[in-house]
């Protein structure tokens, strides 16, 4: 055997649970403290022991209504995130096409919502916007989640 690579040797090594030495045994460390041992497990004393000293209950339930806070505010978050105040220029649709909007006055988001619930018709009767100017207002009203 090589010398000094081995750990030292304790065999009277003494078990400590909650400050009483319960056993002896041969080990690595002089001292070995645990929280359970055969003598107080529930399988082996066939009894039921509740270590509920810090209030377990408490504390899921503290857990439970700071996740439910949490959840709640970002349900908020999201829905004020759906903005429909962003500008016609925000959306890049193109300068011809921003100037004809603006001139008919439908210069955020939520103006082009309402004249699309009247019909994509009443879109393309302002001068100046066509089907593919539509088709990208659509797209990026359907990409910032502001219409299905």
């Amino acid at each position: 055997m090589k010398e000094g690579i081995h750990p030292e040797w304790y065999p009277d090594a003494k078990v400590v649970v909650d400050g009483e030495v319960v056993a002896t045994v041969g080990a690595t460390q002089p001292e070995i403290r645990v929280e359970i041992w055969s003598g107080t497990h529930p399988f082996y004393t066939g009894t039921q022991r509740l270590l509920d000293t810090e209030g377990q209950v408490d504390r899921f339930m503290r857990r439970l209504q700071r996740r439910e806070a949490y959840k709640a505010a970002q349900e908020a978050k999201e829905e004020t995130s759906v903005a429909t105040n962003i500008s016609v220029e925000a959306m890049g649709l193109g300068t011809r096409v921003e100037k004809a909007l603006i001139a008919a006055e439908a210069t955020i988001a939520q103006d082009l919502i309402e004249l699309l619930e009247k019909g994509d018709d009443a879109l393309l009767a302002i001068s100046g916007v066509g089907q593919k100017a539509l088709i990208d207002i659509k797209r990026y009203l359907r990409a910032n989640d502001m219409i299905e």
